[in-house]
């Protein structure tokens, strides 16, 4: 399996396809959300669950767990008040507080590394539990 970047902090790897999966989504748009998660075991932040272009944010929500961390990706598209086309990208730290205390201190630790490698990311949202990251949440940040 290639690697693309060590995060130097907690020796976590992520994945090229990590960084495939964000690049297809910003520039190709053929994902509207991406999910993260670290495999403890192997030290890789990997793929979890990709949207497609046709699903949205309700889909994305659903998709992280209750009871684990996740890191996600959200490409936003909205009209301006000038009637212009714009995108957003968001990125979205889960961790829910039914999660362990473990996974909580390995997840908010290798956050800026994965950050770092994918680039382009506009706007960012941690949240504990779904009001934290509420739709009208991602609306009001991207204006």
């Amino acid at each position: 399996m290639a690697m693309a970047f060590k995060m130097a902090t907690t020796g976590m790897w992520v994945t090229d396809e990590c960084k495939n999966s964000f690049h297809e989504m910003k520039w190709k748009k053929v994902h509207r959300f991406i999910v993260f998660k670290i495999d403890e075991g192997s030290k890789l932040v990997t793929v979890d669950k990709v949207g497609g272009p046709g699903e949205g944010y309700d889909e994305l929500a659903a998709s992280l767990p209750t009871d684990d961390c996740r890191y996600a990706v959200f490409d936003f598209d909205f009209v301006t008040v000038d009637n212009c086309r714009k995108s957003k990208i968001f990125f979205i730290a889960w961790s829910p507080t039914a999660s362990r205390i473990r996974a909580k201190m390995l997840y908010a630790t290798s956050k800026d590394g994965l950050r770092r490698v994918l680039d382009g990311i506009h706007y960012e949202v941690q949240a504990t539990d779904p009001t934290e990251m509420g739709f009208d949440v991602i609306k009001d940040r991207a204006k």
